[in-house]
């Protein structure tokens, strides 16, 4: 396990903080620190940044994945437009969540909302090596939809 400073702004007093909601869960909910009573209401079609109240210092070899919650998709099609949203080990602004509306009904974002999961993962740094050629595979250049199909 690996330990993570947070820091809470003000418009985010009193909320839950991020907390895995069961013994093997992936993620940590992060919730909408929105003014309470106000809320914001995303029509359908529409996108808006949702603020979290919320900033990481991660450490070096680590990145914060922001990932929709599959509740909120099934039940209301609303997700995040820039899934996974990528939060660098050097980022140390507040936390946000871009939300779409792909559902039919406008919905409420309302204070204290789960909105979405924030998932730390470690990251590999990679140096790019130029060739004119690559090494053979059974796949080849097949793209999408070319995987599972028999000849």
């Amino acid at each position: 396990m690996i330990s993570i400073v947070y820091r809470r702004f003000p418009h985010a007093e009193g909320l839950q903080l991020p907390a895995y909601e069961s013994e093997h869960a992936a993620g940590m909910d992060l919730v909408a620190a929105v003014p309470a009573g106000e809320g914001v209401v995303l029509a359908p079609g529409s996108r808006g940044l949702i603020a979290t109240g919320l900033a990481i210092e991660l450490p070096k070899g680590f990145e914060a994945q922001v990932r929709p919650r599959s509740g909120l998709a099934l039940n209301d099609g609303v997700t995040v437009l820039n899934s996974p949203g990528t939060i660098d080990a050097d980022y140390r602004g507040e936390i946000g969540v871009i939300l779409i509306n792909l559902g039919t009904k406008p919905f409420a974002v309302r204070r204290g909302a789960r909105i979405a999961q924030l998932v730390v993962c470690s990251v590999e740094r990679v140096a790019l090596i130029a060739s004119e050629r690559l090494t053979s595979s059974v796949r080849g250049s097949n793209g999408f939809g070319s995987t599972g199909r028999s000849s």
